[in-house]
């Protein structure tokens, strides 16, 4: 891929407008839920390409990992706070404590959901909790679908009982709506879900089993029919969830209709106390300032 010096250099103001955005009002905040005793933003805002996940490829992985240093990470939370946005999602502890301290010494009041994957060599929950005081904890989608898959359904009970104990909140994530459903059908004490429009875990088997169905290509196995069946599930249980890849990891990112199309289904097809997780990569446009327009113009007026 060929990036010339202009278009770098674009890219950078438009994704950097530090002094614009601090001479601006800060947005008021957007609708909430309640998560526990806190009030989260109905958008919160994902980690993945803050991580380098783009889930389109190599190249735009690097793209994201060389735009997103410690410096534009915290400057691109605090622009999202800005725009009314209370809530971000994150996945990688052992990197975001310092930033999350800059932001705080900053005046941000922004708080902090993390995604663990509860195995053991990684980082432990109570050092999570002591270096980013997060105001929840929620196992790792992948994980969880895998460990389910298994049969080793309670080391992801174990980890939510872990994360009780620390005294945050607990939540688990997955990918394939069985998942979550069978813990609502246990009555698992889960604080929330986090709920991926799209499962992409399903094995090859599983893949080579299914009759031809739609997909949005590129790389992964992005149903189409996939969200109905998740927010199917997202309304049959009482808990919150967090609803993420609602764009379909960019796929549904072609034009400005399309996003707002992906905005009007989700807030439709999930309860009032519900909300969405998103990603955003604001190195050539200003996605924070659209997700948080979509957000007030779907999200239910009243607070739930």
């Amino acid at each position: 891929m060929t990036v010339t010096g202009s278009t770098l250099a674009l890219a950078t103001t438009r994704g950097q407008s530090t002094s614009a955005e601090d001479t601006l009002s800060p947005a008021p905040l957007l609708p909430t839920i309640r998560l526990g005793d806190h009030r989260v933003t109905r958008l919160v805002v994902g980690s993945n390409p803050i991580s380098g996940y783009s889930y389109m490829g190599p190249i735009l992985d690097r793209h994201m990992q060389e735009y997103f240093t410690p410096e534009r990470i915290a400057e691109f939370l605090w622009n999202c706070e800005r725009q009314g946005i209370n809530t971000h999602q994150f996945s990688r502890p052992e990197q975001m404590g310092d930033i999350f301290r800059k932001l705080r010494e900053r005046g941000s009041n922004m708080k902090f959901i993390c995604l663990h994957s509860g195995q053991p060599q990684h980082i432990s929950v109570d050092k999570v909790v002591n270096e980013t005081q997060p105001i929840a904890i929620v196992h790792h989608g992948g994980v969880t679908d895998r460990l389910f898959r298994e049969g080793k359904n309670r080391e992801v009970q174990d980890f939510v009982k872990r994360v009780k104990d620390s005294g945050v909140l607990a939540g688990v994530s997955a990918h394939n709506p069985d998942c979550i459903k069978q813990i609502a059908d246990e009555g698992w004490p889960v604080d929330l879900f986090m709920t991926c429009f799209y499962y992409l875990t399903r094995t090859q088997e599983e893949l080579e089993n299914m009759p031809p169905v739609v997909t949005l290509q590129v790389g992964y196995p992005f149903f189409a029919a996939d969200p109905m069946a998740m927010t199917k599930v997202v309304r049959q249980v009482d808990q919150p969830c967090l609803c993420f890849k609602i764009l379909a990891a960019g796929r549904m990112c072609s034009s400005d209709h399309k996003v707002e199309a992906a905005f009007k289904f989700a807030f439709e097809h999930v309860k009032p106390t519900d909300g969405v997780i998103v990603g955003m990569y604001p190195r050539y446009h200003d996605q924070i300032r659209q997700n948080a327009q979509y957000t007030r113009q779907f999200a239910a007026l009243q607070e739930a």
